[in-house]
């Protein structure tokens, strides 16, 4: 290989982010989307990545289908996405790309040739570098609905072929996975296919795809926190769950759809009490919640781990000192008291009391009542909030929420009892 050929195609390869920014697209990052890139053109496997909204996932498509057409001039290629105009969008950009006056120069260094359009429309690319047979288009863009008969490809790429559609219709999450399904029968022999998008259902396509890389909103630090509260504060829950933490939560018979909102001054949490949801084993979470009432607000703060309550005691008590809130409340239905004894023993105050309400009515009443006037503390576990805005009847779990409608109980009754049978309903 030629000292400029090397040089070319080590930039292309190791630096893709680089060439990104040259061609226009400042806020690519080598360790980010380079990586991506790297992954989906030097890549053996199948291979699925899912990536939060606004993470420049389909530009590092367009990016890695220009690279492969000047490295890999002997690989048909087919590109799907939900609709042709999807399609659209993204051969238009891949031409500009190939026009690109780096992108020129670059392929020149490779092969002392020009890199010509031989054909472009709003779904194909062939360009000079094909050195595959006649008859097939170097790069051919198909929808969902579009036909797949005949068609054949050494690499397919598919982006955002899941979307909102997917959620909310069982026809389209079922006609989605055919979809992919055929896909299977299209590549030929030895041949790849790379999956781009976001999930958006339990049971979308994305349940036969190679087990994701994953890259939520907060893995990222793509997006700025005062502005992906903004967003959080936007839109549903769910939708923020699905487009920028890539998970689900059920719509279907949801208790808490609004978003929550924060402060970051721990002194409203001062004189407040405290509770655990204690876990002994198994798969229960140990969730320690802090409450306090201010006017017609709730202050609270949530903390939650998948292990037994004893390993977090120290700590729990340490954030309780911290805030200033106290005692701890704990049931005593299933340890009698020992719980209890325990913390007292490491000189916190603690109160175990009787819990006789059943824990969905609790948490149907009292949390989903003050829900939209709780303003939550910064630092509060993703994943207890997370456990609450999943709950519904039939949860697998719901500690976190159980502990939060406690505290909500306590401060509801409050005003009308004396504080401990706040606790004893």
């Amino acid at each position: 290989m030629r000292p400029e050929a090397e040089t070319a195609y080590r930039f292309l390869t190791e630096k893709p982010a680089q060439y990104g920014q040259m061609l226009g697209y400042p806020d690519l990052r080598d360790d980010l989307h380079g990586e991506w890139i790297r992954k989906i053109v030097l890549g053996h496997d199948d291979m699925t990545l899912q990536a939060h909204r606004g993470s420049y996932k389909t530009t590092c498509d367009c990016i890695a289908l220009a690279i492969l057409m000047m490295l890999r001039g002997e690989k048909n290629i087919i590109f799907m996405r939900k609709t042709d105009k999807d399609i659209e969008e993204v051969v238009n950009n891949v031409q500009r790309i190939i026009v690109h006056p780096v992108t020129q120069e670059l392929y020149r260094a490779l092969t002392g040739r020009e890199l010509a359009l031989l054909k472009a429309t709003n779904s194909e690319i062939t360009t000079s570098s094909y050195s595959a047979p006649k008859g097939s288009s170097q790069l051919l863009g198909i929808g969902t609905k579009g036909s797949l008969t005949g068609k054949h490809a050494e690499f397919i790429l598919t982006d955002d072929i899941v979307n909102l559609e997917d959620r909310k219709s069982h026809a389209e999450r079922e006609r989605t996975k055919l979809i992919y399904q055929e896909l299977q029968n299209i590549r030929n022999r030895g041949g790849r296919i790379v999956n781009t998008g976001t999930p958006w259902h339990k049971e979308d396509a994305f349940t036969l795809m190679p087990s994701p890389l994953r890259y939520d909103c907060y893995e990222s630090h793509l997006i700025a926190p005062e502005t992906l509260e903004k967003i959080r504060r936007s839109m549903a829950p769910s939708l923020f769950a699905a487009n920028y933490e890539l998970r689900h939560i059920a719509l279907e018979n949801a208790l808490f759809t609004t978003p929550p909102t924060f402060t970051d001054d721990p002194t409203l949490l001062r004189d407040g009490v405290a509770h655990i949801d204690a876990a002994y084993g198994g798969e229960d979470y140990t969730a320690f919640t802090c409450g306090k009432r201010i006017g017609d607000k709730l202050y609270l703060y949530g903390k939650m781990w998948q292990n037994h309550v004893d390993v977090h005691l120290d700590y729990v008590i340490e954030e309780c000192k911290r805030l200033m809130c106290g005692p701890i409340w704990v049931e005593s239905n299933a340890d009698k008291g020992f719980l209890a004894t325990e913390i007292r023993k490491k000189g916190f105050k603690a109160v175990d009391y009787p819990e006789k309400e059943n824990k969905q009515i609790k948490i149907s009443t009292y949390l989903r009542k003050w829900w939209e006037d709780i303003v939550w503390l910064e630092g509060t576990d993703r994943e207890y909030l997370n456990q609450i805005l999943d709950y519904t009847e039939d949860a697998e779990h719901d500690d976190a929420p159980d502990s939060a409608a406690v505290v909500c109980r306590y401060w509801d009754k409050r005003t009308k009892q004396n504080y401990k049978s706040a606790f004893e309903v």
